[in-house]
C-alpha cells in the first residue's frame, strides 16, 4: 500500500473504527428477545408472518422510515383551481409504510382471527412497525383500537367495521364508500381543555331526527387532529350539557367534501412523519355512537387500546435503542479495547438491554390479557395495569434513548443516525392519551371504584411471591403504601413507580428466563440508582448484552 502524500492525494486519511450500520436484517429473526416473549404468551403461531413482515422492516422499510421523517407532509387547503380540498401529501415512502403494515394485518388481526395469541402477534407487528417509523404507527393504531368503539352502534359498523379491517390500504383522497380499505383517526382535545375534554365547546344537533346511529351536524373546533387524511375521525362534542361520541368522515353520503376544515399543521419534535392538525367543523356530518350523552363511555374503549398501543410504541423505541447501541459499541474500539470489552460500557449497555426487556415484558402479558379478555381477572388486570405501563415504560422511554443515543456518540446525534429519531419520539408517547398525572389520577380511580381491579393486580404480584427476598420485601412495602390512604393523591407518582417496578419483577419471575428476573430484582428494587450503567457488580452484564445483541 503506497504511503500517504498529502502533496498528491485528495485523501486525508482511511477510514477506520467505525462500524457497520445495522440494516439488511430480519427485524424478527434476529431478535431473540422479541421471539421469547411472542412464543411465552402463544403467539409463535404466526412466526412464519412475523418473519416475512420482519425482513422488509429490516430492509427497504428502513430506508422508507428515512424517507418519510425527512420529506415531511405537506398541507394543501385548496387546489389550484381555488376549491377547498383539505389535502395533506405525504411522501411515497409513507404510503409504502403503511401498505405494508394495514396488508400484513396491523391494524386488524385480532379482529379477524380472534384466537390464542392473536393480540400478541400483532403487538409483534407493531413493536417492529415502530422500528422503521414510529410516525405512521399514530393511524395504524387508531385505526385498530376504533373497532369496539364502534360496535356500540352496529348499524354504523356493518358499514365501517368491514373496510376497517380489511387488510387493504388506499391513501387516496376519495369517499370512503369508494374504498376497499378505510383508516380511522380520533379528535378529542381542544385548545381550552386539553386533557380535560368536558371542557370542549364543540357541539352537535340532529341534521333531522335525534338518537343512536343518526346523523348530526358538528360545529367546533380541535386542537389536536393527527393524521388528519384518515377517512373518518371519532370525535367527542357535546348535545346539550353532556358529551356524546361520533364518527365523522371526511366526504358525505352524498360524494360531497365534509366541511372539517384543516387550519394548520402542527411543527412538533417529533412524530414528523405523521401529520397533527388543527381544525374546525363548519356543519360537518357525523353518526351519533351509542346514547347521547355517553360520549366517553363509547370513546374510553378506543382510548384503552391506543394507551395500550403507546406502550409498545415505548417498548419498540427503547429496543431499537438499546439494538443499536450494542450494535454500534460492539463494532468499536475506545483507548484500545473494544468497547465491549469495557466494564463500565458493558454496564450501560446490559442496563439498557434490561429496561427493554422489562418494558416489553408487561406490554405483551397485556396483549395476553386482551387475548384473554372474557376472564373476569385478565379484563380487571387491563383496566388498572395499562394506565401503570403507559405511565412508566413512556417515561422511561425519554432518558433510555438519550443514553443510547450517548453511546454511540457524536454519530448518533445527527439525523443519518436512527438514534436521534428515537430520541425526538420518546416524550410524543408520554404526552399523548393521557399525560403522567392523567395515569396516575385514572389508575386511583379505578382502584376506588373497582375493587377487583386491586386484587387482580395483587394476585400477579403475589404469583411471584418466594422468588426473591428483595421481591418480598418491596411487595409488602407497597401494599403498605396502599393501605395508607392519606395524602394518596400526593404519593401517586411514588406508588405508581413502585407498581411499575414489582409488575416488570413479577413478570420476569413469572414468565421470563431467570437470569433476567434475577438481574432486574437486583438492579430496580434494591438501592435505586438513577442512571443507566449502575448495576451491582454480580450481575453478568457481558451476557445480558449477548441475549440482546441482532443476530444477523
Amino acid at each position: 500500500m503506497e504511503p500517504f502524500n498529502p502533496a498528491t492525494s485528495q485523501d486525508t486519511h482511511t477510514v477506520l473504527n467505525q462500524p457497520k450500520p445495522l440494516e439488511n436484517y430480519n427485524a424478527y429473526k434476529s431478535d431473540s428477545i422479541l421471539r421469547y416473549w411472542v412464543t411465552q404468551f402463544s403467539g409463535d403461531w404466526a412466526s412464519d408472518q412475523l418473519s416475512r413482515f420482519g425482513h422488509h422492516i429490516g430492509h427497504e422499510l428502513l430506508e422508507a422510515g428515512f424517507l418519510a421523517n425527512k420529506h415531511l407532509p405537506e398541507f394543501q387547503p385548496h387546489n389550484r383551481f381555488g376549491y377547498r380540498v383539505d389535502q395533506v401529501d405525504y411522501h411515497p415512502a409513507y404510503h409504502q409504510l403503511m401498505a405494508h403494515a394495514i396488508e400484513n394485518g396491523h391494524t386488524s388481526l385480532p379482529w379477524t382471527q380472534p384466537k390464542a395469541g392473536a393480540h400478541v402477534a400483532r403487538a409483534a407487528l407493531a413493536f417492529m412497525h415502530n422500528q422503521a417509523d414510529p410516525g405512521s404507527g399514530c393511524p395504524l393504531t387508531m385505526t385498530f383500537a376504533c373497532v369496539p368503539a364502534l360496535q356500540h352502534q352496529p348499524d354504523v359498523a356493518a358499514i365501517w367495521l368491514p373496510k376497517i379491517t380489511a387488510t387493504v390500504y388506499d391513501g387516496t383522497n376519495k369517499p370512503y364508500f369508494d374504498k376497499a380499505g378505510v383508516t380511522i383517526g380520533m379528535a378529542m382535545t381542544e385548545k381550552q381543555g386539553g386533557s380535560d375534554v368536558r371542557a370542549n365547546s364543540t357541539v352537535a344537533t340532529p341534521v333531522a331526527d335525534a338518537g343512536a346511529g343518526k346523523l348530526y351536524s358538528l360545529v367546533g373546533h380541535k386542537w389536536f387532529c393527527s393524521a388528519p387524511m384518515c377517512d373518518a375521525f371519532l370525535v367527542l362534542a357535546k348535545t346539550g350539557e353532556s358529551l356524546s361520541c361520533f364518527l365523522v368522515p371526511r366526504w358525505r353520503e352524498d360524494g360531497s367534501k365534509n366541511p372539517m376544515q384543516i387550519q394548520r399543521l402542527k411543527n412538533k419534535l417529533g412524530n414528523k412523519s405523521n401529520a397533527s392538525s388543527e381544525i374546525e367543523f363548519r356543519g360537518a356530518h357525523g353518526w351519533l355512537l351509542g346514547e347521547e350523552g355517553r360520549g366517553i363511555r363509547t370513546i374510553i374503549d378506543m382510548v384503552a387500546l391506543t394507551r395500550y398501543d403507546c406502550m409498545i410504541g415505548s417498548s419498540a423505541l427503547m429496543a431499537q435503542a438499546a439494538k443499536e447501541a450494542i450494535w454500534h459499541t460492539s463494532g468499536r474500539s475506545v483507548f484500545g479495547r473494544n468497547l465491549h470489552d469495557q466494564p463500565l460500557m458493558i454496564n450501560v449497555l446490559a442496563d439498557l438491554a434490561l429496561e427493554a426487556e422489562a418494558a416489553l415484558a408487561i406490554t405483551m402479558r397485556i396483549a395476553h390479557a386482551l387475548d384473554n379478555i372474557k376472564d373476569s381477572h385478565q379484563a380487571a388486570l387491563i383496566r388498572s395495569a395499562t394506565a401503570i405501563g403507559k405511565y412508566w415504560i413512556c417515561k422511561r422511554a425519554i432518558q433510555h434513548t438519550a443514553e443510547a443515543m450517548e453511546c454511540i456518540g457524536g454519530v448518533g446525534y445527527v439525523e443519518e443516525n436512527v438514534a436521534s429519531r428515537l430520541y425526538r419520539e420518546a416524550p410524543v408517547n408520554s404526552i399523548w392519551e393521557g399525560s403522567g398525572n392523567v395515569q396516575c389520577l385514572d389508575l386511583l380511580r379505578v382502584l376506588q371504584r373497582e375493587p377487583e381491579t386491586f386484587s387482580a393486580l395483587f394476585a400477579e404480584f403475589d404469583q411471584a411471591q418466594g422468588k426473591h427476598p428483595l421481591f418480598d420485601h418491596k411487595l409488602k412495602q407497597l401494599k403498605a403504601e396502599f393501605a395508607d390512604t392519606e395524602n394518596i393523591e400526593v404519593r401517586a407518582r411514588q406508588m405508581m413507580e413502585q407498581l411499575a417496578l414489582i409488575w416488570q419483577a413479577a413478570t420476569l419471575f413469572s414468565y421470563g428466563e431467570p437470569q433476567i428476573a434475577e438481574a432486574f430484582t437486583q438492579a430496580r428494587l434494591s438501592d435505586h440508582y438513577f442512571q443507566f450503567g449502575t448495576l451491582p457488580a454480580g450481575i453478568d452484564a457481558k451476557s445480558i448484552v449477548e441475549r440482546a445483541l441482532a443476530k444477523i
